[in-house]
């Protein structure tokens, strides 16, 4: 069965995508809870001319995104946080902690879109991070975390 999403699914496409899912999940799962509609010929045809309007204005953002992306790169991020013995820390730093960091100095980006490799953070040194800004650029944000000051 062919659907086209109407919001991003995790593991699965984009908003506007035409993606082949087996008829059960498309039924019951997605159609119902508003995130794909039945790809019809006509349906096709009216997302074809919405996809090609919206190529235009969508470049701005791509630009804009990449702009973040390139001012991302250049940030050397510290994120402080407590240890115990070693360089163990009591609990751990996750995407919001670094959501966070991130807001402070000044780039405003959901948790959701920020996937720490490897998991949570659960000792000290250098980490990377993967920023989807936009489904087309992806930056790859270097971070460490040091032991706070006593």
């Amino acid at each position: 069965m062919e659907v086209i999403l109407k919001q991003d699914v995790e593991h699965l496409g984009f908003k506007d995508d035409l993606v082949s899912v087996k008829n059960g999940y498309g039924r019951n799962y997605l159609i119902p809870q508003g995130l794909a509609a039945i790809a019809t010929s006509s349906a096709k045809k009216v997302l074809a001319e919405n996809l090609k309007q919206r190529a235009h204005k969508e470049k701005k953002v791509v630009d804009a995104a990449s702009k973040t992306a390139e001012a991302l790169k250049a940030l050397e991020m510290k994120i402080s946080a407590k240890t115990g013995a070693g360089d163990k820390l009591f609990g751990s730093v996750t995407t919001i902690d670094l959501a966070e960091a991130l807001s402070k100095e000044g780039h405003t980006i959901d948790k959701k879109y920020i996937n720490i490799l490897g998991g949570s953070v659960k000792r000290t040194g250098p980490y990377n991070a993967q920023i989807r800004l936009h489904r087309d650029v992806v930056v790859d944000f270097a971070f460490e975390v040091v032991a706070a000051q006593k």
